[in-house]
């Protein structure tokens, strides 16, 4: 089933009598407060800017995820890690990175991550609920992904890379960044061979949402 969503209120219906590939609801807008409610429940925004002129919203019962500390690193991406030709950051260029992505996927059918999609990010950015993670060789910036953080979970939105291997190091490098930092869960939305080979598992949706809802014990 999927329900049409309005712009009065911000609640979703439940995802769990959605459609098999996730998508459970249609329309309502890209808002700060909505956006948050929806990466609560594990919803998040998906469709085609320029066939879809409202948006879709998915929410996959089987979630593909990264637990922090289980992120691995294979043989040859310790040698380049060792090697110190890449520098990493957190919340750099939050901008540029976002950017970067939607440049290397914009022309192609279907390319979601347009100017509305940027500006609402963005706006989340601002807000302090959505990061980024730059891969730099010298001044130049030559890879990255964003997010939303939410708790102590990190909702993978893109990833970009002008060089081999840089979205591998900015994944690494947020995994352990957020090992040190109590983080508990990289959720990658959807599975690709990339991410699987990275350590990327399913996990069901109740086991996914307890993960998100237990309690934040800070020292």
């Amino acid at each position: 089933m999927i329900y049409e969503i309005y712009d009065e209120g911000i609640e979703f219906p439940d995802p769990r009598n959605g459609e098999p590939d996730g998508l459970f609801a249609i329309g309502g807008d890209l808002s700060e407060e909505r956006l948050l409610t929806a990466y609560s429940i594990g919803a998040f925004p998906w469709f085609s800017f320029r066939d879809s002129p409202e948006p879709l919203w998915y929410c996959p019962m089987e979630r593909f995820v990264i637990f922090p500390d289980e992120i691995h690193v294979s043989h040859s991406m310790r040698n380049l890690l060792n090697k110190q030709i890449y520098n990493l950051t957190i919340n750099k260029a939050f901008s540029e990175v976002i950017k970067g992505c939607s440049e290397e996927r914009i022309r192609l059918e279907g390319a979601w991550l347009g100017e509305e999609m940027i500006e609402a990010y963005t706006n989340l950015h601002r807000a302090g609920f959505a990061a980024s993670v730059e891969v730099w060789k010298g001044e130049e910036l030559v890879g990255g992904l964003y997010g939303v953080t939410l708790g102590t979970a990190f909702f993978g939105e893109s990833m970009f890379s002008k060089v081999p291997s840089a979205s591998k190091l900015a994944l690494i490098y947020l995994a352990r960044t957020m090992e040190s930092k109590g983080g508990r869960l990289i959720d990658c939305q959807f599975e690709t061979p990339h991410l699987k080979s990275m350590g990327g598992r399913f996990i069901s949706y109740e086991e996914y949402l307890k993960i998100l809802r237990r309690p934040i014990y800070l020292p």
